[in-house]
């Protein structure tokens, strides 16, 4: 008997990733890390919400209304990936006083803004109209790809930070805002080293067939299934890491719990005095 699933490594990864995240939210919401972590939350949220939008509606609505949707989701979500990096930061350093914040946020934002400026075109500035939908709409995919880029380049310098001195600071090697940083550099250096063999590759190879046309396009399936599974390793990571209480947690609590049976047996023996 044959079975014939038509199971492709896009589909796999896509079901893989798809997956992965909702066991990640469950983890979320069922060990109170929603609280703690509420970018953090919002952005996988988010990346469900793409990947399930881009499964469900492509091919099944007007191109203009696919494009909008999204290119108005990409914009959101690199918006919510810059707050999801402050939220990080602000629970490694903690600690750290007022100039150490100003130097090293301004650092970070001067790398960010080089490679920004550096890497990939940028479009003519009297190119750049918004007359017609389309026109706003290349805009909006503009800032999506270049702020995307810039989140990257931040998430790599940050987690780099949060590993160099985030022990110095509160932040050491199992505490949860350690171990998302991780897993938040590891997909960005993913992403952007795929992206920079790609272009690579595009800029040095120019198909003079059919078959070498399809060749460079395997090759970009290639690196786009590559990325996909690093993310389906880093959601993984963040199930185990976010399932696991930070050192400390669980003495904490059971600590809170106790203090008021100590205080109530405390108080009846003062009441009582040492004689009865």
């Amino acid at each position: 008997m044959h079975f014939d699933y038509h199971f492709t490594a896009v589909s796999v990864m896509w079901t893989l990733t798809f997956a992965s995240l909702l066991v990640l939210l469950v983890v979320l919401m069922g060990r109170d890390r929603v609280r703690r972590f509420p970018w953090f939350t919002a952005s996988i949220v988010l990346v469900a919400l793409r990947l399930l939008t881009n499964r469900l509606l492509h091919d099944k609505l007007p191109q203009m209304t696919m494009a909008t949707i999204a290119i108005s989701l990409a914009d959101l979500s690199v918006l919510v990936n810059l707050a999801v990096l402050v939220e990080m930061a602000r629970r490694a350093f903690k600690k750290a006083g007022a100039l150490a914040w100003a130097v090293w946020t301004l650092g970070l934002l001067g790398l960010g803004g080089v490679v920004l400026w550096k890497w990939g075109p940028w479009p003519a500035w009297k190119a750049i109209a918004f007359d017609t939908t389309i026109a706003r709409l290349q805009f909006m995919q503009l800032i999506a790809v270049k702020t995307g880029l810039l989140v990257d380049v931040l998430s790599i310098a940050l987690g780099l930070l949060v590993v160099a001195l985030g022990r110095r600071y509160g932040a050491g090697w199992h505490s949860h805002v350690q171990r998302i940083m991780i897993g938040l550099s590891t997909a960005s250096i993913a992403q952007m080293g795929a992206q920079g063999i790609w272009e690579i590759i595009a800029r040095h190879t120019t198909p003079h067939s059919q078959a070498e046309y399809e060749r460079v396009l395997g090759l970009q399936e290639k690196l786009l299934n590559t990325n996909s599974a690093v993310y389906v390793i880093v959601l993984i990571w963040w199930i185990v890491c976010l399932w696991i209480d930070e050192p400390g947690t669980a003495a904490l609590e059971s600590g809170s719990s106790e203090a008021p049976v100590r205080e109530y047996l405390d108080a009846n023996e003062t009441a009582e005095g040492p004689d009865s």
